[in-house]
């Protein structure tokens, strides 16, 4: 058994990259020494930001001999069809087939081709190519004149099977046995014989192979200058992940902020650190930001590291210093000035302008708040008015994953109340299954306006989410709503809401809204909530069978009523119910189609002739009319307790009345008695669509 290497070094691949490029290259690799009849052990794949490795081991040094059997013409048939077989297997005479025999086709000829396999070095170049060639980069590109595309360009390709060079060709580099070592600490050429080798000579020339060990590296030095400072390292770990895959040899420095950008808005100087040096901040024992930052050099200083701290140190100065400077600047100038400004800034071509936006989220914003226990409509439209305004800031212009945040920093600073102020930070939540869900009345009435004035337009247009592409984030919208009203426990009456909105739409002159359906949207969200639920237990098909019902549009009503219908299937009675229903719905449906006509309707008492279709009758009458009480008062449990009453009539109707009976009267009855039982499930839920 041998072992095949491989190496990819070019220029920097992005971080984002990195992880998915080598299990793709994994894949695409082993998936082609299968399909050459190459099995093996184990393969291991390592990314560094300049290079790809895999290691496969446990290959054989050749392909198995494979016996092929072609079947020929039958014996006897005419000339030509055998010297045909004869010569398109390069054979002289019949003499080397052998005779077999079918019972129904009679005796025919065969010959058995031993095709013995390849060496395992022919093969390779091969599948390493179309491997490399058939890699799926979010992103390439060309260099010099090849035609070929690489993430980056590529310098060299090592590629050892049992320690010798395989002579792989991708664009311009032919593979060898040659690498290179760290890009500053250890530029030399390196020659290896195997992964082995490999490993302690790139470990010897600074490079850490496995970004696991790197990503482990970089936490617990960062940990333990935080801690000598007295300080708590803050949690990052996409920053972390990208760190990681930004360096071959990790160097791990803490920094100093000058004080004079201490009284910048902590979220200014983390983002300023974050998304433009990479910097992990640090964070005092009261929580909050130090003047401490971790930076991760990708080289070792003679001085220790004192120069690269410095560096940075003044790069980040003059960072702050343009921070400090919008800061300044933007607060001369009262945040409520800015919102006409919102005018030059489009939303969506057909949808109109961000002031235009911002005329819809308030009456929006108006109605939503008489929904919210404890929001007023006074201070819902004051932070409608001014939730976008910090987008015509220069802050938000540098920084724009800012936007909300600054907004906040700018009402306080104009003398906004606080519950303004917050609601224009937090509109914009929940922008994830993982963001926060704001509870504050003001903000979650301006965040339910922002979100529904997306969904209704972009509806209204035809923009919808198709398949996996939702080019205006609909689906997280959706998802935002249903947050904020179900862990809110708001009861929105979501039509009204679209109404509104579509009526704000055509008054601002966009008519596209006129083609809005409601339906269509409310579909929408019962999917999305669906998908929200799957994680807590919630089954689709309950909700599906509430949903089902029509002009449901209350969701904190809609899963109360799920809730006690999947309380329900778990008992006996439930269980036992939903087995009649199918059993009545499916009698009534194949008669109905049969008859041609429809079977809902009284029954006639002269007519129930037993005494189980009396009891049932009587029972029926009974129970509707509680539960359409017990369901329009919301008590969706007693609802189903009222249901269950009808368990022991229905079981002993199925089981001792004949519906099909000879007697055309008398079977009509008992179909409307069934037909009178589907309905008086159909109330609560359509049970056609619970499964199992």
């Amino acid at each position: 058994m041998a072992e095949l290497f491989l190496e990819l070094f070019s220029e920097e691949i992005p971080a984002r990259m990195q992880a998915r490029a080598a299990e793709d290259l994994k894949r695409l690799v082993t998936d082609g020494l299968k399909q050459a009849g190459l099995e093996f052990g184990k393969a291991e794949a390592l990314v560094t930001p300049r290079r790809l490795i895999l290691a496969v081991d446990g290959l054989p040094l050749a392909q198995p001999d494979v016996s092929e059997e072609r079947k020929g013409p039958r014996v006897g048939a005419p000339e030509k069809a055998t010297e045909g077989f004869l010569k398109a297997n390069g054979l002289d005479s019949l003499d080397a087939c052998e005779v077999r025999s079918d019972p129904k086709k009679g005796d025919y000829y065969v010959v058995v081709v031993e095709k013995k396999g390849q060496p395992a070095r022919d093969v390779l170049p091969d599948v390493v190519a179309g491997a490399l060639a058939a890699l799926p980069w979010p992103k390439s590109m060309r260099w010099g004149a090849n035609e070929t595309r690489w993430v980056r360009p590529l310098h060299a390709i090592v590629c050892l099977f049992d320690g010798a060079a395989v002579p792989v060709t991708y664009g311009p580099v032919t593979a060898g046995n040659r690498t290179f070592g760290h890009r500053f600490l250890a530029p030399d050429v390196i020659e290896v014989k195997d992964f082995a080798d490999y490993k302690a000579k790139l470990r010897a020339a600074k490079v850490m192979l496995d970004p696991a060990e790197r990503k482990e590296l970089i936490r617990t030095e960062a940990e333990k200058l935080a801690q000598d400072a007295g300080l708590v390292l803050k949690a990052d770990e996409g920053l972390l992940n990208e760190v990681t895959g930004l360096v071959e040899w990790p160097v791990v420095r803490m920094g100093t902020i000058d004080e004079a950008f201490m009284d910048l808005p902590p979220e200014v100087l983390a983002t300023s650190m974050r998304a433009h040096q990479k910097y992990f901040s640090t964070l005092g024992a009261d929580g909050k930001l130090a003047a401490r930052f971790i930076v991760v050099a990708n080289t070792e200083a003679r001085d220790g590291g004192d120069e690269i701290v410095k560096g940075n140190e003044r790069v980040l100065r003059a960072r702050l210093s343009d921070g400090k400077f919008f800061w300044d600047q933007d607060r001369k100038a009262k945040l409520e000035s800015r919102v006409g400004k919102l005018s030059e800034r489009i939303f969506h071509a057909k949808l109109g302008s961000d002031l235009e936006r911002v005329a819809r989220i308030r009456e929006l914003a108006k109605l939503a708040a008489k929904f919210v226990p404890g929001a007023t409509a006074e201070d819902a439209d004051r932070a409608a008015m001014l939730c976008k305004a910090d987008l015509s800031s220069e802050m938000v212009y540098e920084f724009p994953e800012l936007q909300g945040v600054m907004g906040r920093y700018y009402a306080v600073n104009d003398g906004e109340t606080s519950e303004v102020a917050e609601a224009i930070a937090e509109h914009y939540s929940p922008q994830g299954p993982n963001d926060d869900c704001p509870s504050a009345p003001v903000s979650v009435a301006v965040a339910l306006a922002d979100k529904i004035d997306t969904l209704v337009g972009f509806f209204a247009i035809g923009e919808k989410p198709t398949g996996s592409k939702d080019p205006f984030a609909l689906r997280r919208a959706a998802l935002g709503v249903i947050r904020l009203i179900v862990e809110n426990g708001l009861r929105v009456p979501l039509s009204a809401m679209f109404e509104q909105a579509k009526k704000s739409y055509v008054n601002g002159k966009i008519s596209a809204a006129s083609n809005l359906d409601a339906q269509e949207l409310l579909d929408f969200f019962a999917d999305r909530l669906k998908v929200h639920l799957r994680e807590k237990g919630v089954r689709h098909d309950l909700i599906s069978a509430v949903f089902a019902l029509g002009g449901e549009d209350d969701l904190v009503r809609l899963l109360a009523r799920v809730d006690a219908l999947a309380a329900f299937l778990q008992t006996d009675h439930g269980a036992d119910l939903l087995t009649a229903f199918r059993r009545a719905a499916n009698i009534v449906r194949i008669e109905e189609k049969k008859d041609g006509t429809n079977h809902a309707g009284e029954a006639d008492e002269a007519l129930l002739r037993q005494d189980e279709e009396q009891v049932l009758s009587r029972m029926l009458g009974d129970v509707m009319p509680l539960v359409i009480e017990h369901i329009n008062g919301e008590r969706f449990d007693e609802a189903m307790a009222t249901l269950a009453r009808l368990r022991d009539p229905v079981d002993a109707f199925f089981d001792n009345v004949t519906v099909n009976c000879d007697e055309p009267d008398l079977r009509i009855n008992r179909l409307r008695l069934l037909s009178k039982i589907r309905s008086a499930l159909s109330g609560v839920a359509d049970f056609s669509k619970i499964e199992g």
